[in-house]
This record gives C-alpha cells, sequence and structure tokens, in this order.
C-alpha cells in the first residue's frame, strides 16, 4: 500500500529512491530542474538538449546521480507548454510517468508545481498529480500466474509505497486535502476498472449483487437487492426479458447514501448487463470478445457511490442498478416479443441485441418514483456517436443540466460532449403493436435513437443519459491508457456531485 504524503522544501533535497522533475516543452527548466542540476555539476539547458528531451508530454529522460542528490535516479518528464500545463497536463504526465516511477519504494516530485507555483491552482495539481498516478499504476493481474515479459514496464514489480508531492510550506494544507481526495475518486475508478474487467463468469448478476452488499456493508450504504420473484411482483419486465435466456438469473440492486439531510435525493443508474452475446440476434465472435465490458455503466454508479461515501459529500444518492445476462437460451427474447416495463409502458423487441436500453429503462422508471432532483444514467448502448474513444457523449430533456455535467468532466479530466436530442426522431421508433420498439424501424440505430427511447421512462424528471460505448472499454491501447476498462465516467460525476454538494 501505498502512502501519500505533501511536504515543502528544496527538490534538491528531497529523499526519495526517484526524484520526478517537469519541464515545460522548448526545452525549458521545470520546478526543481535548475536546482538538482547544480547538484549535479550540470547545467540544465545543456543536460536537456543533448539528451533530446524537448518537454514534450510523453518525453522522458532518466540520469543517475551517483551521490550528488539524496534521491539515486532523476527522472525529468515532459510536461509540454508551459503556458498549458495546467491540472489536465499534469495528470497526463503523472499517468505516463506512473508504471516507472512505480518500480521504486519512494518517489518525490514537484509536477504540481509545473501546473501552478501558489494558491488553488497549484493546490487542483497536486490533486491531478497522485489521481494522474494512481489511475497509471493501475495492473489487472488477478488471473496471471506470472506477470507478463515483454521487455516493458509492465515487467517490473510495483515497489511504491511512498509518494511525496512538493509544494509551498503555505499551500501544504490545502493540497493535502486535494491529494487525500485525488486518491479516492482514483482509487474508486481503479475499482470500477477492476469490476469491468473482470469476466463474465466471475460477475454475474449474482456475484455483483454480492459485491454491491458489500460495497454497502464497508461504507455504510443501504442496500436492497431484488431477485426474480421480486421483479416479477414489481413489473420489471424490461430487467426479467433480458435475463430470460440465460442460468444466471437477474437482479436489481437499490443503493443509497445519505449525507444531504433533508435534500431531495439525486438518483443514478447504469447499464448492467454482465454479458452481451446479442442475444437471438447473435453478435459475430469479434464483437463478443470484450461483452464483459457491458456492465461497465452499473460499475461506474457503484464507484460513484463508494467515492461520495468516502468523501462524505453532501448529498443524497440513490441507485438503482440493473443486472442480466444477454444469453441465446431456450427462454431467451424472441424478436417480436413485448415485455411491459416498470411504468407500464410496452416495448416491442425487434432487436434482442438492443437489450440494454430495456434494463436501464426498467431503471430510470423505478428511480423517476422517488421523485430525484436530477436522473444520471451512464450506459455502453452505442458507439457514442462516433466521438472515438476519448469522449463520451450526453443527451436529456435539462439542457441546463446537460451541460453541468459536461462542464463537470472537463473539470476532472474524464470529458464528455453534449449531443442534441430531436424530437421528431421520436417517429423512428413506433410500433404498431406496442408503445415503442426497441430499435429504429426505417433508420439507422444510433446514440441519438438509442436515447430518444430511454427519454419515455424519465418523465419530466431532469435527466441526463450518459453513452460511454466507446471510452468505457478501450479494444486498443493508446498513449495513457492500456487496453481494457478506463472506469468512465466515474471521475466527471463524482466531480459533478461535488458540485451539488457545494449548492447547499
Amino acid at each position: 500500500m501505498t502512502r501519500f504524503d505533501v511536504a515543502p522544501g528544496p527538490a534538491a533535497d528531497a529523499r526519495a529512491d526517484l526524484l520526478l522533475l517537469p519541464v515545460f516543452q522548448g526545452p525549458a527548466p521545470g520546478p526543481g530542474v535548475n536546482e538538482a542540476a547544480t547538484a549535479l555539476g550540470v547545467d540544465a539547458a545543456d543536460l536537456l538538449s543533448r539528451h533530446g528531451l524537448a518537454g514534450r508530454l510523453g518525453d522522458e529522460l532518466v540520469i543517475e546521480s551517483f551521490g550528488r542528490l539524496p534521491a539515486s535516479v532523476v527522472l525529468f518528464v515532459g510536461v509540454g507548454p508551459a503556458e498549458d500545463a495546467g491540472p489536465g497536463a499534469i495528470r497526463e504526465a503523472a499517468m505516463r510517468a506512473a508504471r516507472r516511477a512505480s518500480s521504486f519504494e519512494s518517489v518525490a516530485t514537484t509536477l504540481a508545481q509545473a501546473g501552478g507555483r501558489r494558491g488553488a491552482r497549484l493546490v487542483e495539481s497536486a490533486g491531478a498529480v497522485v489521481e494522474g498516478l494512481v489511475l497509471g499504476r493501475y495492473r489487472f493481474d488477478r488471473y496471471r500466474s506470472a506477470p507478463p515479459h515483454d521487455g516493458g514496464e509492465a515487467d517490473k514489480a510495483d515497489r511504491l509505497s511512498r509518494f511525496t508531492v512538493l509544494v509551498p510550506a503555505a499551500d501544504r494544507t490545502t493540497a493535502r486535502a486535494a491529494v487525500r481526495r485525488a486518491e479516492s475518486v482514483a482509487s474508486a475508478t481503479n475499482w470500477a476498472r477492476d469490476l469491468v474487467n473482470t469476466p463474465a463468469a466471475d460477475a454475474t448478476p449474482a456475484d455483483l449483487a454480492a459485491e454491491c452488499r458489500r460495497l454497502a456493508k464497508e461504507w455504510e450504504l443501504t442496500c436492497r437487492v431484488w431477485s426474480r420473484p421480486d421483479l416479477e411482483r414489481e413489473g420489471f419486465g424490461g430487467i426479467l426479458g433480458v435475463g430470460r435466456g440465460s442460468a444466471n438469473e437477474p437482479r436489481l440492486v437499490e443503493l443509497s447514501y445519505a449525507g444531504g439531510g433533508r435534500a431531495r435525493p439525486i438518483a443514478i443508474t447504469g447499464k448492467g448487463i454482465t454479458f452481451d452475446s446479442g442475444g437471438l440476434s447473435l453478435k459475430k465472435p469479434a464483437e463478443m470478445e470484450w461483452m464483459k465490458s457491458d456492465m461497465a455503466g452499473a460499475a461506474t454508479a457503484m464507484a460513484v457511490l463508494r467515492a461520495a461515501a468516502e468523501l462524505r459529500l453532501r448529498v443524497n444518492l440513490i441507485a438503482a442498478l440493473p443486472f442480466a445476462e444477454n444469453l441465446p437460451g431456450g427462454a431467451a427474447l424472441r424478436p417480436g416479443d413485448i415485455v411491459r416495463h416498470r411504468n407500464g409502458k410496452t416495448s416491442e423487441v425487434v432487436d434482442t441485441d438492443c437489450e440494454g436500453r430495456l434494463v436501464v429503462a426498467d431503471a430510470l422508471a423505478y428511480l423517476a418514483e422517488k421523485r430525484p432532483a436530477a436522473l444520471v444514467d451512464s450506459a455502453t448502448l452505442t458507439d457514442a456517436a462516433g466521438l472515438g474513444e476519448s469522449l463520451w457523449a450526453a443527451m436529456g430533456n435539462d439542457a441546463s443540466l446537460v451541460a453541468e455535467v459536461v462542464a463537470a468532466g472537463q473539470d476532472a479530466g474524464d470529458p464528455g460532449w453534449a449531443l442534441p436530442l430531436p424530437g421528431e426522431y421520436r417517429r423512428h421508433l413506433k410500433s404498431s403493436v406496442a408503445d415503442l420498439r426497441n430499435a429504429p424501424a426505417d433508420a439507422p440505430d444510433t446514440t441519438l435513437t438509442a436515447a430518444m427511447y430511454l427519454a419515455e421512462f424519465p418523465g419530466d424528471v431532469p435527466w441526463v443519459h450518459i453513452d460511454n460505448g466507446s471510452t468505457a472499454y478501450l479494444e486498443r491501447a493508446t498513449d495513457t491508457w492500456p487496453k481494457g476498462a478506463t472506469g468512465s465516467p466515474t471521475r466527471a460525476l463524482v466531480r459533478w456531485l461535488e458540485g451539488r454538494a457545494g449548492r447547499r
């Protein structure tokens, strides 16, 4: 376990195995670089240029101190242009350096000072350093009998036990609070990544319901698990219908956190399809390969509840998490079948691979009955309107709420993009035998039509739908993220809730 600390003092005096120092694009020495270079007996500018370190994000230079510094090794990392070196750039630089840094037992860094020398900007950057470090260190090795051997940083054991963020003495107290907050949020995000990366055989609806119970016990949440008889009695036809083809029966889990006194609750849900074969509308094998990730929306909601409880946010939260496995068993939904949802509306199921919206619809209808102040869902329904792996899509029935959630994501380094929800698209979901159909009759099934379907269920409650189909699980590694789960949009929603808590 790593202990994160905040300390004042010159970088050249920091007692750690590794000293991590920032370099601006140019190159130009960042905070602590000149002092360390002087102790090493070299000119900083000459050192950087001689080794070709331009200071771009991703640039690195490792040198031995040979006893001239308390730290045995110095790692210079690029943070990009000085004028852009805010918390976002600092977070990314820390993520990129995390694997190398984690091979040392102790690390000290001035990275936060590159994002701001004093005050609020420095404090936020201190949190960004730790958040980036925790996210960048993430590994999913639960099923490995031995570590990989590809010659990269991933081969090295994670030895990090102490990580110190160097800041001016005047900012130490507020920076320490930012570091604690960042550690909590990043750890919750990594927990969501663990849930999503877990094979579907070990993350059935019953398994995830049990995980919710453990979460509730650890963080003093209220938890209720609805099994199949409960769902039948209470009219959750979408969840029941999707789960019909699997031997693993569906569940609905209700979690709540009470931190906001008498304030109206905020409601959260997310798609919890523990594996999606497409049902009778069977996917191709290559499309199924990563469908264990189709419960990333529910994992996000679980992580948000955990972070809110750990941070003791002054809000009241209620989550309804629908878990089901979409398999083509003998009892599976057939194209043409009709399901009746919690709010009484009926859906003609024309495509059993459009199952996520069926279960989220039930959860939205149930949460709307609670009359929350706001209702947010995240679901891997589509490819997020072609926005790629860097942006989730946001739509809803309240433009100001959509803008609020998108702004929170931008601040958190977990960004999304607002899309319209044109009312005329509702015509594509008309059914001749039910209230609506679960896929368009005469148009492509897009992010917008999927959201338009869900819009039938929140009623007049302010609602935002987040499609994280492209951001929640990466099929290929990027410069900062490995292949697999990212935890998105956990950090965005925690930041949004923090803003809501601040209104009180």
